[in-house]
């Protein structure tokens, strides 16, 4: 079973107006510890997501201490995790099923599924998935469509539905993010409370997560 930091930071190209902003943000989050990235990039241009995700994974890899060298994980896209040399990919619920996507990574990269109800958990939990996401846990602006809230209780239900890996996503902040932890989560998925001085936004994570 896998080791999930407690933060798992992402990488959300809507946000950003340049290509080097992206980078900049993701260096950043690297200074303040985190470990653990996800690239998000829902435009479809599969050029543009494979030259970010190269970037990236060099920039992973220049003169950071192995022990703090960040696992990269790509969003929705098996192939370009697999073409970028990334650590794992994420799907949701209606992206490729996971062992389809597990046939694409092979064994030793991470899989994370994303969830957002007893069922899901449930079915998920039955695949060679490494890690479960539930939520959104808060109401959360990072997506058109938001999946209904499942709050704090939705998180200990999935707690008691899986021993993987539970990563905990939506509206978290560092207001709520022990909260959130004390519920079942092993670690936080942060988008917008991170885009802030992204290096001290992740170390006042890291501090309030002890």
């Amino acid at each position: 079973m896998i080791q999930i930091p407690r933060l798992y930071a992402i990488v959300d190209t809507a946000l950003f107006s340049a290509s080097a902003e992206i980078i900049a943000f993701a260096e950043a989050l690297a200074a303040g510890g985190c470990t653990l990235l996800q690239y998000r990039n829902k435009s479809g241009n599969a050029r543009i997501m494979l030259e970010h995700a190269r970037e990236l994974r060099r920039l992973s890899r220049a003169g950071v201490p192995a022990p703090h060298v960040p696992k990269l994980i790509m969003n929705d896209r098996a192939d370009l995790c697999v073409a970028a040399d990334f650590d794992g990919v994420h799907v949701g619920q209606d992206d490729l099923s996971p062992e389809s996507v597990r046939q694409i990574i092979g064994p030793d990269r991470w899989l994370g599924v994303s969830t957002h109800n007893p069922d899901q958990i449930i079915e998920a939990d039955r695949t060679s998935a490494d890690y479960l996401a539930i939520g959104p846990v808060f109401s959360t602006s990072s997506k058109e469509k938001p999946d209904p809230v499942v709050g704090l209780e939705g998180v200990r239900r999935a707690r008691q539905l899986t021993r993987k890996p539970l990563v905990a996503i939506g509206g978290i902040t560092r207001a709520n993010a022990a909260s959130v932890l004390e519920a079942g989560a092993d670690s936080v998925a942060v988008i917008s409370d991170l885009l802030r001085d992204p290096r001290k936004s992740a170390e006042d994570f890291f501090r309030s997560l002890r």
